[in-house]
């Protein structure tokens, strides 16, 4: 009862978000390879490239400390801000190809819409071997504040950055020049 209650609540937070049928101009980039724990998924998305990662992965993924840069979106496609931030995202991409950062979006669409919506997404911005899906129906009461200082689940997009033991939360649509100006404060050690 208590993962209805809290999944009800995450979904209708999250419709704060306006859905738009416009998506960002693609422009694909090389895709880097994934190191987090994930699990194969039987259910919807079974025939979509990116995988799904279990609650109690994600964890464990946001918390590596090391001398890469992580920069982990949380989005779905019929979030209008979210759209509006993912072109900043995709040229932060290819600046930095090369260079020790890593980005993953992490999808947070119903899963029915994994095979559909994220799916076109992903493959029309070049982002499919970047996207990872989390359910929010598997999320406990505990999954945020037991993952993020900020963030509490209601609303996206939302952008969490890892490098070492220096972390950063932004909540809310960011402009290409926030976006350059926290990668660049997270890169300086």
């Amino acid at each position: 009862m208590k993962k209805i209650i809290l999944s009800t609540a995450i979904l209708v937070a999250l419709s704060g978000c306006k859905k738009e049928t416009k998506t960002a101009e693609a422009d694909p980039v090389a895709p880097a390879a994934d190191s987090m724990a994930v699990e194969n998924n039987t259910e919807p998305a079974a025939s979509y490239a990116s995988k799904e990662v279990a609650p109690e992965n994600m964890g464990q993924y946001l918390a590596q400390k090391n001398d890469t840069l992580y920069v982990t979106n949380f989005f779905a496609t019929w979030c209008g801000p979210c759209m509006k931030e993912i072109p900043h995202f995709k040229k932060k991409m290819e600046e930095l190809k090369g260079q020790p950062v890593k980005f993953t979006f992490v999808d947070m669409d119903d899963s029915s819409e994994w095979n559909g919506a994220v799916k076109k997404f992903g493959e029309e911005n070049g982002l499919t071997d970047h996207i990872v899906l989390l359910d929010g129906k598997k999320l406990d009461q505990n999954f945020f504040p037991k993952n993020f200082q900020k963030w509490d689940g209601g609303s996206i997009p939302f952008t969490y950055m890892r490098k070492g033991d220096k972390t950063d939360e932004y909540l809310g649509n960011m402009s290409e020049d926030e976006l350059t100006s926290k990668i660049n404060t997270m890169l300086i050690k």
